[in-house]
């Protein structure tokens, strides 16, 4: 059986990133899906483009934040599947949504991810692996733009607009706690692109995440030891990028299919 998607793009002056999306979303060639625009009263033409996204359900209002707006999008999709791909962000390659529906096919699960690609300054993208779904504790295990959400399994679960970077973390967190039938699909699902919040205000994400940990009943030791190793990481990447990747390359290994 063919599963449906919802593909919910939040977008505030990006006309730019918007475009780009849409060429990715709008050369899928599985048709099977919603497109949900939210978007924020943008004010640098993006409205102007909106003609040219027949297929998408648009949303233009102002909203609180970008999680806010998220919530949003999850209020009117109707997909079996949510994904997120916002502005800037990009599906890897047109046959995405084809693998997934056939990965998928005659099974439902509660979550399904894959691998990332993840753009750099004046760099090629690099290839992100996705890490088991088991380790959420940990962090995200991959980017939140390769996640799709059984939407029936997410329920009435909402982005916490308290955070202000890791609110994809928390959510994902919580809806583990819930939920254990995931499917890892070995390729990427998404060109993630860099420079937003969540890597200029690296600090602050770390914080949240420690937040969330403790509030899901996470350890105060083993939260701390992971904070403590998400800040060597950190480090570790700031200043020695090379090494950095090629580190995480090697002690990554394949994460399993199902768990």
């Amino acid at each position: 059986m063919m599963i449906n998607v919802s593909i919910i793009t939040i977008t505030f002056n990006n006309r730019t990133g918007l475009k780009k999306t849409a060429q990715s979303i709008l050369s899928q060639t599985f048709t099977n899906y919603e497109w949900i625009i939210i978007d924020g009263a943008s004010t640098d033409g993006t409205q102007d483009d909106f003609p040219l996204y027949k297929t998408a359900q648009i949303t233009n209002e102002p909203d609180h934040g970008i999680y806010d707006a998220m919530n949003k999008g999850i209020k009117a999709a109707t997909g079996q599947y949510i994904i997120f791909m916002n502005a800037g962000d990009q599906f890897a390659t047109p046959k995405i949504l084809q693998s997934v529906s056939e990965e998928t096919a005659g099974q439902s699960f509660d979550l399904v991810y894959g691998d990332s690609y993840e753009e750099q300054e004046q760099e090629s993208p690099f290839y992100k692996s996705a890490k088991p779904a088991t380790s959420i504790h940990h962090g995200l295990f991959t980017h939140h733009q390769s996640i799709f959400y059984n939407r029936l399994s997410l329920g009435e679960l909402r982005y916490d607009t308290k955070y202000k970077i890791a609110a994809d973390y928390d959510l994902t967190l919580r809806f583990l706690q819930r939920h254990d039938k995931a499917l890892y699909i070995a390729e990427p699902i998404c060109i993630y692109e860099g420079g937003g919040v969540s890597q200029t205000q690296i600090e602050l994400g770390r914080h949240e995440q420690y937040l969330s940990r403790k509030q899901a009943g996470v350890p105060e030791l083993e939260n701390r030891i992971i904070t403590t190793k998400q800040k060597a990481a950190s480090f570790l990447r700031r200043l020695f990028p090379n090494l950095y990747w090629k580190t995480r390359s090697f002690i990554r290994g394949q994460s399993p299919s199902v768990w």
